[in-house]
């Protein structure tokens, strides 16, 4: 996905699991940018109904749905994370579809007038989307911190939250290839001062109003 220099502006927001990235974006959703979430895109495009639902129950069975016929997404999960070959056909069922949605969700904020757009991405350079931003940012911490808040916050086992975390691209190398770092080792506070920090330079770099 090429970005296009006629839409707005784009800032990238990408992580691992725990590291914080949801927390970046909800500060940047109040009053300074639009947020589009892959996260959410794909909840909604695997409710009954979409083509990726179908697809996906077609490709791994009627036993990934819950009692009410929802996708089972901690069942899934627990799945691919588990299985390089599972996680890849998901992938392939579910991310096209979802860049989609984020092209026509830039393309309505843009007629919507939005100087710029955040793209709040986990995958976001696995899947190549780097090339769509003016800026990524990665939100780091220590592996230790993922573990344990993608224990407390998904009720995992700590072995169940390290294979997750290995499925992932080490965050290490996210950081590497990064046009910014936020630090989320520490605080909240300091989490948060360092977002706006950030959001103000970048934005006055950029002549975001």
């Amino acid at each position: 996905m090429s970005r296009d220099s006629r839409g707005p502006r784009i800032v990238g927001v990408t992580g691992g699991l725990g590291s914080g990235k949801t927390t970046v974006c909800d500060f940047l959703r109040q009053g300074r940018a639009p947020v589009i979430s892959a996260d959410e895109i794909s909840r909604c495009l695997m409710r009954p109904g979409y083509p990726i639902y179908d697809r996906t129950v077609e490709e791994f069975g009627e036993d990934v749905l819950d009692a009410d016929g929802q996708l089972d997404r901690r069942l899934l999960g627990a799945r691919v994370f588990s299985d390089a070959e599972a996680r890849r056909r998901l992938n392939g069922i579910t991310h096209p579809a979802i860049v989609d949605e984020m092209r026509r969700q830039v393309s309505r904020a843009k007629g919507q007038g939005a100087q710029v757009v955040v793209l709040d991405v986990p995958l976001l350079y696995e899947a190549g989307l780097e090339a769509m931003c003016d800026e990524v940012w990665v939100v780091w911490c220590r592996p230790e911190q993922q573990v344990r808040r993608v224990v407390q916050r998904d009720g995992l086992s700590e072995d169940e939250a390290r294979r997750r975390l290995e499925a992932q691209m080490p965050l290490e190398q996210k950081v590497q290839r990064a046009d910014r770092v936020i630090d989320n080792s520490g605080s909240k506070e300091s989490l948060v001062a360092q977002v706006e920090e950030a959001w103000d330079r970048w934005a006055e770099a950029h002549g975001i109003v």
